[in-house]
């Protein structure tokens, strides 16, 4: 085989992949979504942290707020945990 073929061959074959790449470009609509999602693995456990750690420090005598802030950083980084494992896939 020639240089000349393999490099139509691979000149074809990316030709391919751009129009595959073009045709199954996501949509707004598509974007939107994966961005929400991404927003949601991340707020939604730094929010429950919050409100766990809120009752936790209800049930307590006096003023106190370290299980909120506690539980409030745990939720940060479960949240940054799950956004990272999700952007993995």
């Amino acid at each position: 085989m020639s240089q000349q073929d393999n490099l139509r061959k691979q000149v074809e074959r990316q030709a391919r992949r751009m129009k595959r790449a073009e045709k199954d470009r996501p949509t707004l609509m598509a974007q939107t979504v994966y961005i929400g999602t991404l927003g949601l693995l991340f707020v939604l456990p730094t929010v429950g942290g919050a409100y766990l750690g809120h009752w936790l420090d209800s049930q307590l005598d006096g003023y106190s707020t370290r299980w909120t802030i506690s539980l409030i950083l745990v939720g940060v980084f479960v949240g940054a945990i799950n956004v990272y494992l999700f952007l993995r896939e």
